[in-house]
């Protein structure tokens, strides 16, 4: 069944520009690109069974080559776990293609079928495991039959392949999607791009706003419901104070994660230590100074995770200093982390 991200990306890649601009940036063929893409039409997908509708959101394209018409397949995937036989799916759709084309005489002048890029468009969080080739799919045997296994491959596209810095390089409408999706955060600066890029583009303005409305509108509470605007810097005005404080309370919350799991951490480990020494020394002293241990352990080890999440890898001096410093040193520049503009700043000499 179609998920609200499938019908958002369908809708946009019914418009000629992202289909191009998907091709121009993500599909590295020079002769691709070297076609003439005003000539690209949307090709009807009633061929599909409706068996197979409910399993594809797909779109297809067709762009003109000389004297006859090659075919872009793009098949949305936003499932939460990877599709192991996409690969399948992908020859079976070519192949219902290829069927209808045939019935409808769309194929060349001596019989031949045209040629079909089968594309495959990924936005899940986990990493795409499956196969790209139906051939992989099937198992190997040593004999004649091994020479008839099919061959049939897919592209795959995976938005989260592709780090931030690429995609703000590119002047391409499918690379300023795939910031939104990523980090809504880049708003501003995909926006102020896209007013540029789309100054005389009205409709294609107005398709990028409704869907930042439809998709971030989920991911971020904005309150009430967002006006339908379709200036893209109207837009940027209305979600960019709600995006800062969105950011700040994702950021806050992960800080509080991170202390409250190392705490925790940390103490489990002091009282399995004050447990060890209890044995060895005394129950009633050791139990003592393994929950004096463990609670500044895990005090230490909550300071270092959000060193880390607030101003990237820690130093093994930083940690040297954190490992020798005592509880009340502890306790202070974990005060201090939160609010510090700087490592440095949490640092600074303690004054009383």
């Amino acid at each position: 069944m179609s998920q609200p991200h499938d019908s958002g990306y369908k809708y946009l890649f019914s418009a000629p520009e992202f289909v191009r601009d998907l091709i121009l940036g993500f599909v590295p063929d020079e002769w691709l690109h070297g076609l003439d893409f005003t000539t690209l039409e949307p090709y009807p997908g009633s061929y599909i069974t409706e068996d197979f509708r409910s399993r594809a959101d797909d779109v297809v394209w067709r762009i003109r080559v000389g004297e006859y018409w090659a075919y872009l397949y793009l098949l949305i995937e936003f499932q939460s776990t990877v599709d192991r036989y996409m690969a399948l799916r992908m020859m079976v759709y070519q192949g219902l293609l290829y069927q209808d084309l045939v019935r409808k005489g769309d194929i060349s002048s001596d019989g031949r079928l045209p040629p079909i890029l089968p594309i495959v468009l990924y936005n899940g969080q986990r990493k795409w495991t499956a196969v790209e080739d139906v051939y992989d799919l099937i198992v190997t045997v040593p004999s004649l039959v091994e020479q008839f296994k099919p061959r049939v491959r897919y592209l795959l596209v995976d938005e989260q392949s592709y780090p931030d810095g690429e995609l703000a390089s590119k002047r391409n409408l499918v690379a300023a999607l795939f910031r939104l999706e990523q980090n809504p955060l880049t708003m501003g600066e995909v926006l102020e791009s896209l007013q540029v890029w789309l100054r005389d583009e009205p409709e294609l303005r107005r398709m990028f706003s409704v869907w930042i409305r439809a998709s971030l509108g989920r991911r971020i509470d904005f309150g009430e419901h967002l006006p339908e605007v379709n200036d893209l810097q109207e837009l940027k005005i209305m979600m960019t104070d709600r995006l800062e404080e969105w950011a700040k309370e994702r950021e806050a919350k992960g800080l509080q994660q991170g202390m409250q799991q190392g705490m925790q951490q940390g103490r489990q480990e002091g009282r399995q230590e004050g447990r060890q020494e209890g044995r060895q020394e005394g129950r009633r002293e050791g139990r003592q100074e393994g929950r004096q241990e463990g609670r500044q352990e895990g005090e230490a080890l909550a300071l270092q995770r959000l060193l880390a999440r607030r101003f990237g890898e820690v130093s093994p001096a930083v940690l040297d200093r954190i490992g020798a410093a005592s509880g009340e040193q502890i306790e202070a520049w974990l005060d201090r982390v939160l609010e510090a503009p700087t490592l440095e700043a949490v640092f600074a000499p303690l004054t009383h």
